[in-house]
């Protein structure tokens, strides 16, 4: 080595920094955004018991058990005969999981806001106004998902599973109603996630919110790939992060719907040609 001729440094001075820049990176995209939405946080008084995380824990409780066990499509079986002329009976049994969605996810707990003393539903992200100005973030994140989406809709356990509705490839009126209804579900599931349980029990657990949301969140995967439900856990932590932070519900409904619409239409390429349904 001439004089000229610049130290060369070890592996590890080259290496620690760039462990560091992805610490700071990881950092800087859940700590410091957990840091800054308990900065923002309204933090309930400590003085006697309050109602607020009792009632929307209950009521938690309660949506996810209806849904269970009156709300599956099972249950429309058991309580109306089936007519075999009925061409369309097995879309109204999505209807009826659909109504029930709505109802558990939506109505109940907008109806739960609407009693509490002091809640107001607008303060419960549905503003479309933090949704436009992060935009861009959310179409970043489907860009990340559709990757792996794209991979996954090769498996047969992927096949196996979507579309739900296994009719979808019939007719166009089918794929559509079913969209629809789909995305209507998801509405419905971001609300009460994302909105109702973060802001219902955010001025009792800042940021942890998102964590008491993740168990129940990851908990109605249960049936589906396990892959998609171990997914759900990291899915549920950032689209959290995001509602709280952009008080807005409305980009994981973008992200859901889009992913969804995604699937399906992946897996129907591998249906076979009407008459025949997707095994």
């Amino acid at each position: 080595m001439t004089e000229a001729d610049p130290p060369i440094a070890p592996p590890e001075a080259t290496a620690a920094p760039r462990r560091s820049w992805l610490v700071r990176s990881i950092r800087a995209i859940s700590i410091d955004q957990w840091r800054a939405i308990d900065a923002e946080t309204q933090w309930a008084p400590r003085r006697g018991f309050d109602w607020t995380v009792l009632v929307i824990l209950a009521v938690a409780c309660l949506s996810l058990t209806l849904q269970e066990y009156w709300g599956d499509r099972s249950t429309f079986a058991r309580w109306f005969t089936r007519d075999r002329a009925d061409q369309y009976w097995e879309l109204k049994s999505f209807v009826w999981w659909t109504g029930w969605r709505v109802f558990g996810y939506l109505l109940l707990p907008m109806l739960v806001v609407a009693l509490l003393p002091g809640h107001r539903l607008r303060d419960y992200y549905v503003s479309l106004r933090g949704f436009f100005r992060h935009l861009p973030i959310y179409l970043l994140l489907f860009a990340l998902i559709f990757v792996p989406v794209i991979i996954a809709s090769r498996t047969d356990e992927f096949r196996d599973t979507y579309p739900f509705y296994r009719l979808a490839n019939r007719s166009t009126f089918d794929l559509v109603t079913w969209e629809l209804m789909y995305a209507a579900q998801f509405l419905s599931l971001e609300f009460f996630f994302r909105g109702f349980l973060l802001e219902g029990l955010r001025r009792h657990f800042g940021s942890g919110a998102i964590f008491v949301m993740i168990v129940p969140y990851c908990m109605i995967h249960y049936g589906k790939p396990m892959t998609e439900t171990l997914g759900a856990i990291g899915a549920g932590v950032i689209l959290g992060t995001l509602a709280m932070r952009t008080r807005s519900i409305w980009g994981g409904v973008l992200i859901h719907v889009a992913v969804a619409v995604t699937m399906d239409v992946m897996a129907l390429q591998a249906c076979p040609a009407w008459p025949r349904h997707c095994s």
